[in-house]
């Protein structure tokens, strides 16, 4: 003869859940639960707010950290689109044209036209020389001045580090000198 009694007893629980199925009610909840509840805080386009050490942004609807890179990240990106024409950027040239003038190679073409056209172009070569020999100048002497203010050190065989001192004070001065003649022949040219 079989047994024909439950072996396990039901649940309240289980029971609702079984109600609320056949209710076709599958969203309701049969038992009450505590614990960590998420809070989304709802934030506006452009807004920025720190959480958890972090700075947070909305940027096209997207939460977005915030980074000290940014600025670098936007400064080296190229647009899929010409911001004055809204052409393509697919050509090579176009990408290196675009991180010095900010436009596309044709529109970098038509712009050196326009300029020749009315004249100012070698106005426009001549400045952009003045700031690259300027730009120059300004790095020879910061890299003549971190030489002559290094001291000579040797790394020996065992790993030790020797610092030597020579006196070449009159060495230096002659070097100074010549240097100092020849960026005074550099800055005339400018």
């Amino acid at each position: 003869m079989k047994d024909s009694k439950l072996k396990k007893e039901f649940k309240h629980s289980d029971v609702e859940r079984i109600r609320n199925l056949v209710r076709k009610d599958y969203t309701s909840k049969t038992k009450a639960q505590s614990g960590y509840t998420r809070i989304d805080e709802k934030h506006s386009e452009g807004e920025v707010w720190e959480e958890g050490g972090k700075k947070w942004t909305v940027k096209d609807g997207l939460k977005q950290n915030i980074t000290k890179l940014d600025a670098a990240k936007k400064a080296v990106q190229i647009p899929l689109n010409c911001p004055k024409c809204s052409g393509t950027m697919s050509y090579f040239l176009s990408k290196q044209i675009y991180k010095i003038n900010k436009m596309c190679f044709n529109c970098f073409i038509e712009w050196e036209a326009e300029m020749r056209r009315t004249g100012v172009y070698e106005e426009y070569l001549l400045h952009a020389r003045k700031g690259n020999l300027t730009l120059w100048i300004k790095e020879l002497e910061q890299q003549f001045a971190d030489v002559m203010d290094s001291e000579e050190t040797f790394v020996t065989e065992q790993g030790d580090i020797e610092a030597w001192t020579v006196d070449k004070t009159k060495e230096k001065k002659k070097m100074t000198e010549k240097f100092e003649e020849y960026i005074t022949y550099l800055k005339s040219k400018l």
